[in-house]
């Protein structure tokens, strides 16, 4: 199918793929794997794969630690359906396309998405490794996936963002994490930022004036296009790095998503743990 067609076409009959291929008929929770944590995905049993070049009308990642693949199976004896990496407006794909795969598990009869990301701490408190529940989040790329005619089949025209982030699943994540790591996780405002260039001092701390305490390159969209989709939401952010100007080292993707890889396992169990409170 064309780019063409409508946004709700193209979803439908990505969805019916995932049907046919995966057998991904029943999925009760999706989750969007970020920057170099495709290996919290190995709490997934009964695997199904299948890459989203092999999706019709499924935008295709192109950022190392993206793998591009999208799994089917069960967690903590629950359908789930896994997003391993997604795309970014610095690939040059509309806030629309980045919201393509949070709602092709809606049209498959998800109900509630669980986001996670690799950030920026700006949160002088928050340590690399640590795994932190976003409280709300700040767009500051100038961008939604919401502009544009408004197709009701998708959602509504103006969307409540009141609680973009479900209080009771961060109450549930709480709980979790308090049983996988013996201690309280931290919330935290999540900041939104184009990219792909790093922040500089200057914005990290205007951030830090605007409330943040975290930042990144992605989530948002695909938040705000779940939310339109009537999505319950649940936002973990893994701190890969200090944000710049916190410290005097320069940023490294590699260094990002090496962070990542190594609470990749963590990041794994504290899902499967959400999963299992559902």
């Amino acid at each position: 199918m064309k780019l063409s067609a409508s946004l709700h076409d193209r979803v439908l009959v990505a969805a019916e793929a995932v049907r046919q291929h995966l057998g991904a008929a029943a999925a009760q929770v999706a989750i969007v794997l970020g920057s170099g944590l495709t290996a919290a995905s190995t709490r997934l049993a009964e695997v199904r794969s299948l890459d989203y070049a092999q999706l019709p009308c499924f935008p295709e990642t192109t950022v190392a630690g993206h793998p591009g693949r999208l799994l089917y199976g069960t967690m903590a004896g629950k359908s789930a359906l896994v997003l391993c990496g997604r795309v970014h407006a610095y690939e040059g794909y509309a806030p629309a396309e980045i919201g393509f795969g949070v709602r092709v598990a809606a049209a498959l009869g998800v109900g509630t998405v669980v986001v996670t990301n690799v950030a920026g701490s700006i949160e002088p408190a928050l340590s690399v490794g640590e795994i932190v529940c976003i409280r709300d989040h700040l767009n500051l790329t100038g961008l939604s996936p919401l502009a544009g005619a408004n197709d009701e089949r998708l959602g509504p025209r103006f969307v409540d963002m009141t609680d973009t982030y479900t209080p009771a699943l961060r109450i549930l994540a709480a709980q979790a994490a308090q049983a996988v790591c013996g201690k309280p996780m931290r919330e935290g405002v999540y900041a939104g930022m184009c990219g792909p260039s790093y922040e500089t001092p200057a914005e990290v701390r205007m951030l830090r004036v605007l409330g943040a305490d975290l930042v990144g390159m992605s989530t948002i969209h695909e938040v705000i296009a779940a939310r339109h989709a009537g999505l319950k939401v649940l936002g973990l952010s893994l701190v890969a790095n200090p944000a710049a100007g916190i410290l005097s080292t320069p940023l490294r993707h590699e260094d990002v998503t090496s962070a990542a890889a190594g609470g990749a396992a963590r990041m794994g169990e504290l899902l499967e743990a959400v999963v299992a409170r559902l």
